[in-house]
């Protein structure tokens, strides 16, 4: 039986070192959908710590902020993309569909299989 043919495709952008992938992307929608960080990393199955740690490297190699957060109290905090962050979380979203949508057409081309 012949299997079909499939690939993989993860893209992420580096600077000195990995600043923004697949990861730090769906944290930043998760955190868009919850306005919550704690939400966000509950949703992922990933360590609060983890999720601070990631922002933060990114934002330093970017030179912005990618979130504007509250800390919690009587009112309960939240965090929401600044304008930058959701910008370039579009731009990366952006990259990441044409990318893939020409890597299809050449898998497609040199493997005669739809990924």
């Amino acid at each position: 039986m012949e299997q079909k043919l499939r690939y993989t495709l993860a893209l992420k952008v580096y600077g000195d070192e990995k600043i923004f992938g697949p990861g730090i992307a769906e944290l930043l929608e998760k955190i868009d959908e919850f306005k919550s960080i704690r939400k966000a990393t509950l949703s992922m199955g990933m360590a609060y710590s983890k999720a601070w740690s990631i922002i933060k490297t990114a934002e330093k190699s970017l030179g912005f902020s990618l979130l504007h957060s509250t800390t919690g109290g009587a009112g309960g905090g939240g965090a929401v993309l600044t304008e930058k962050g959701r910008q370039f979380l579009l731009s990366y979203r952006k990259f990441e569909t044409i990318v893939h949508d020409y890597a299809d057409e050449i898998f497609l081309e040199l493997f005669g299989a739809k990924a």
